[in-house]
């Protein structure tokens, strides 16, 4: 999956004309990449247009349309779009109630190293979290955390073969598995091992 690049964003001006299509367009398609694994914790699988859709926002948020300022979002983004043997997903935990919000988080510290993707027949996939900084302290873990899923080619055979697909968390004290997942979104899934 190609990255994005500076002439695939649309100025600040096409972007407000654009932006309640576009909006419904990356809306709906992020809902088909959302697996849910319990109430507290969900994988949004990340993908080109998901990342468009940040930066576009994030540009249009902060009126960003410097050259160079644009680059820097550039960067900060295009490594959530899968290389095409991995998928890329931000996990978040969300607990409403603030209290609970800090105990459960400092309970949880390094789940993010636990989360995984299991294609059928194959083992489980544990992620790479946070290669851009750190977002866990030994106190307590991130409510956000981007995560990657290295895939062998022989599990991206199975994925274009219709495998069903897993998703869960093996922590202590926090065991979860889902799936199989949807078939539409193991079929989105499946086009990002292009």
């Amino acid at each position: 999956m190609s990255k994005l690049k500076h002439e695939d964003l649309m100025s600040l001006e096409e972007y407000h004309e654009a932006r309640d299509e576009f909006r419904k367009k990356a809306i709906e398609h992020k809902k088909i990449r959302q697996v849910p694994l319990d109430a507290h914790a969900t994988l949004y699988f990340e993908d080109r247009l998901t990342m468009q859709y940040q930066i576009q926002e994030m540009l249009r948020i902060e009126r960003i349309f410097e050259k160079e300022a644009i680059q820097e979002e550039l960067d900060a983004y295009n490594p959530l779009i899968p290389d095409g043997t991995n998928w890329k997903a931000t996990f978040m935990l969300e607990f409403p109630d603030v209290e609970e919000r800090r105990r459960r988080l400092a309970e949880l510290v390094g789940i993010e190293h636990k989360v995984y993707v299991k294609v059928d027949g194959h083992e489980p996939v544990y992620a790479i979290a946070n290669e851009d900084l750190d977002r866990s302290t030994e106190d307590k873990t991130s409510s956000v955390h981007f995560l990657r899923f290295e895939l062998t080619s022989e599990m991206i055979q199975s994925v274009k073969e219709g495998e069903p697909i897993y998703a869960g968390i093996d922590y202590p004290g926090y065991q979860v598995e889902v799936g199989p997942i949807p078939a539409v979104t193991a079929r989105a899934l499946a086009e990002d091992l292009d």
